[in-house]
């Protein structure tokens, strides 16, 4: 959580609007310099001079309900510092450079209703035990 000052200051700097947003989402402050916007619409932020190391980069997510996977693999290795330059900048990071990459990035859909759910062929050992009671005469 950022202190009442550096609160006021960003809220000036993007906007009540934004602010809500901010707090809303990532539960924070921040105004720096926009980068960039991948190609699901997710936008990516940038502020060198006023935030803590290693957390000068963020993300807005373009999606209420936001799962890490949704950023790219190039976008991923800028937020998390392993290349300087964002992937709209550095042509090794362009997607269809490398040949062993996939030509279409898919996120996890581990927690989706297309995630995968394994089939048993196995038969259970426990049955739900359901009362059998005779009709009222």
């Amino acid at each position: 959580m950022s202190t009442i000052l550096r609160t006021i200051r960003n809220i000036r700097r993007v906007g009540l609007k934004d602010f809500g947003h901010q707090l809303q989402n990532i539960g924070d402050t921040k105004a720096g310099t926009f980068i960039a916007t991948d190609k699901y619409g997710n936008k990516f932020y940038e502020n060198l001079e006023e935030e803590l190391p290693l957390r000068t980069r963020w993300v807005d997510y373009k999606d209420k309900e936001f799962d890490p996977s949704q950023i790219e693999p190039g976008w991923h290795a800028w937020m998390s510092y392993m290349v300087d330059k964002p992937p709209s900048q550095d042509p090794i990071l362009q997607r269809q450079v490398r040949i062993w990459e996939p030509k279409e990035h898919r996120p996890t859909l581990t927690w989706s209703r297309s995630g995968y759910k394994p089939y048993s062929t196995v038969k259970n050992k426990y049955h739900p035990w359901t009362p059998v009671a005779k009709a009222r005469q």
